[in-house]
């Protein structure tokens, strides 16, 4: 635990507008992000895993390590999942991307991405690859610190999508929403 918030303060000071949180993501984030998943939630994957908090939650969950696929740009993070998770499948490449590296019929996709800090074509871009890759009962999952979800109402009706609100996480710095986006 000492190893992943050293690891999280040095990417942040090297990278901050990459990392963009102040702090990791707490545990009881992690079980929100997570919650529903278990060992017949088929293929789950992860964008911007980070240090891995959620990546350990998922695991934790029952999601066999080879159901699971995280997407990271950082080098150094990337050598310390690898190291710390064998058996995931991790990629050095940007989520907008997932569809060029995985076929459809992902059940889950679990995203710790800076969304609002995001150009909102890029925000675009990330969402609409992830619903690339979802089977058609498939959810992204993403959490925020703001009031409203991550995406603007304008975007969620031009990719087809339907938000539920989820639980408001005061054990995190700082506090953090969860949102589920489906289908609509």
């Amino acid at each position: 635990m000492a190893d992943d918030l050293d690891l999280f303060r040095r990417r942040l000071l090297q990278n901050p507008r990459q990392v963009s949180a102040i702090a990791p993501s707490s545990r009881t984030l992690a079980r929100a992000m997570t919650m529903g998943l278990g060992p017949a939630s088929g293929r789950v994957v992860e964008f911007g895993p980070g240090t891995g908090r959620f990546t350990e939650a998922i695991l934790a969950r029952g999601v066999p390590p080879a159901n699971l696929t995280l997407f990271e740009l950082d080098e150094e993070f990337i050598q310390h999942l690898r190291a710390r998770f064998p058996g995931v499948t991790v990629l050095q490449a940007g989520a907008e991307a997932a569809h060029e590296y995985l076929w459809p019929g992902v059940q889950t996709v679990v995203s710790g991405l800076p969304l609002l800090s995001m150009p909102e074509p890029l925000r675009r871009a990330i969402v609409a690859a992830a619903f690339r890759i979802l089977a058609p009962r498939g959810t992204y999952v993403q959490f925020t610190y703001g009031p409203r979800p991550p995406l603007p109402p304008d975007i969620i009706a031009a990719l087809g999508l339907r938000v539920n609100k989820g639980h408001q996480i005061w054990a995190n710095l700082p506090p953090a929403r969860v949102y589920r986006f489906r289908r609509a």
